[in-house]
């Protein structure tokens, strides 16, 4: 799959897949809110910059509890990317469970007009974004 790194760092990785027309986040490591929020702001901005309307995001390398984050992504961060163009987002959840709650309390609160996807490995997100 040919894809360009754009932004790397310690808990994430953003690449844009040129086949697919989309974000391919991967986050590893143990997450806090101050990670999670400076990815998600980078998120934007590339979002932004290479004019994509998906996002394959994989938690699949992730541990740990953002809860407070997650509140931030409902509030500001996903209304802010669908108003930046995002329009379908498939989620990757970890098998670590205090990450999942964290993932799971992001979507089910956000009022924005993201069509949301969750999915327990990255084969099936990946097809399932595909065909939007």
């Amino acid at each position: 799959m040919a894809q360009r790194i754009l932004h790397d760092t310690p808990s994430l990785t953003i690449s844009y897949s040129y086949a697919d027309d989309w974000l391919y986040l991967d986050w590893h490591g143990k997450l806090d809110d101050e990670s999670v929020m400076a990815g998600a702001l980078k998120v934007l901005e590339l979002l932004q910059q290479e004019r994509c309307a998906k996002v394959l995001n994989d938690n699949t390398h992730v541990y740990g509890l953002w809860a407070d984050a997650a509140k931030w992504g409902s509030d500001v961060f996903f209304p802010q990317l669908y108003a930046a163009g995002c329009r379908y987002f498939s989620w990757v959840h970890s098998a670590e469970r205090y990450s999942q709650l964290s993932a799971e309390l992001a979507v089910e609160q956000t009022a924005a007009g993201i069509i949301f996807m969750s999915f327990s490995n990255l084969s099936t997100a990946s097809e399932w974004l595909r065909s939007m």
